[in-house]
Order: structure tokens, then C-alpha cells, then sequence
């Protein structure tokens, strides 16, 4: 789906990423490399297969896209990362060699340093780009418009005896929030304000949620 969001065209994407055609660039937040890996350490059973769906994952979307560069708004890892997760990244990107720039958030503390072998660059505060933004946290910046993660922001769809929890974006007149690019992440459900635009992710369709 195609919108203006502050001074740029983007496209909003099923795979839970905005891509910002004038800069080539794939836009994601709140990845959580390792997270399946920290729960298996403390004896909790979860699919095996979890990052590596979510490399699928982003592999369409820049398939999709074209995208020379992914930009990643923090958390790029849950902690501590065990070398199947280091080996697992680093035969992906020996594969896709796009740039990828990390800008840091409160879980990548956990790895002070990156894996060499994954090649992405890492930036420690805010990435200001044309008029854009780019931090982990959601907070208004002078002059620009912000692009944030974090909060994993769920739209909640809701009917006379069920309801439907769905990722989603979540983008007011000065912060735009993406939703957790990561599977294997909780959500918290938005309360749009008025002027705010929600759009879900459902399956492979994006759909604009009255507020």
C-alpha cells in the first residue's frame, strides 16, 4: 500500500516493513534474532523454525522491493546470541549482501559488538535522513518526521463473539511506529488518537482501520 507519511512516498508492506522508495531502502524494527534460542536455554518449548521463517520473510520483502538497504530500528537481537543464531545470520547475509544499518535499541545492549560476519553497520542514536527520523523509541523530533519500533504496536479487530489481534502500523501526525518485524513477539494494542492512521497486516493485505 502506497502513502504519503510526512515529506516521502513509502509503501506500507505485509511483511511488516515500510519500504521508502526514494532511498532504496527497507525499513523494519524489532527483529529479536535469538529470542527463540533465550526461551529454548530455559527449558520453554517453541518452534525451531523460527528465524529462519523470519530471513524468509525478509528476503520477500527485498525481493519484493528491490531494496539496496535495510534499516533496522533497533532491537535487532533479544540477547545474548548463541552461535547457531550468529552461524544462522551470517550464511543469510554471505547470501543477501544488501547494506543493513542498525540503529540501536534497548535489547541490542546485549551484544555490544555485532558478528563481523553480518556486515551491518551500527549507528547509536538518532539517523536523520531527508527529512526522516530514524530512532528505536517513539518520540517527536524537531524538524523531521520519526520513524520508531518498540512498542509492537496490534490493532484489535473485534465482533460480536471473537476478536482478532493483528500487527499493524501505527502512524500519528509527527511518530509513525512499524510493528514488530519479528514472529516470535508479543504486541500491545494501539489507541489511536485523533488525526492517527492505523493500517493491519492480514495475511498478505494491508487493511486501513477506521479510527
Amino acid at each position: 500500500m502506497g502513502i504519503r507519511v510526512g515529506p516521502h512516498e513509502v509503501e506500507l508492506l505485509p511483511e511488516r516493513a515500510v519500504y521508502w522508495p526514494g532511498a532504496e531502502t527497507l525499513v523494519v524494527a524489532d527483529l529479536h534474532w535469538g529470542k527463540q534460542e533465550t526461551f529454548q536455554a530455559h527449558g520453554i518449548p517453541v518452534p525451531a523454525a523460527i528465524l529462519g521463517d523470519d530471513l524468509a520473510r525478509l528476503e520477500r520483502a527485498l525481493d519484493r522491493t528491490g531494496a539496496i538497504r535495510v534499516l533496522v530500528l533497533g532491537d535487532l537481537v533479544h540477547g545474548a546470541l548463541a552461535p547457531s543464531v550468529i552461524a544462522a545470520v551470517a550464511r543469510w547475509r554471505a547470501e543477501r549482501p544488501v547494506a543493513m544499518v542498525l540503529v540501536r535499541g534497548n535489547h541490542d545492549r546485549h551484544v555490544p559488538v555485532l558478528p563481523a560476519a553480518w556486515g551491518i553497520a551500527d549507528h547509536v542514536g538518532i539517523l536523520h535522513e531527508e527529512g526522516y527520523a530514524f530512532t528505536h523509541v517513539p518520540a517527536p523530533v524537531s524538524g523531521a518526521y520519526t520513524w520508531a519500533g518498540h512498542l509492537h504496536p496490534m490493532a484489535w479487530l473485534r465482533g460480536r463473539a471473537d476478536a482478532l489481534r493483528l500487527p499493524c502500523f501505527h502512524l500519528g501526525p509527527e511518530v509513525g511506529v512499524l510493528p514488530a518485524f519479528g514472529a516470535f513477539t508479543g504486541g500491545v494494542q494501539v489507541r489511536p488518537a485523533r488525526g492517527d492512521r492505523v493500517y493491519a497486516i492480514a495475511g498478505s493485505a494491508i487493511v486501513t482501520i477506521p479510527t
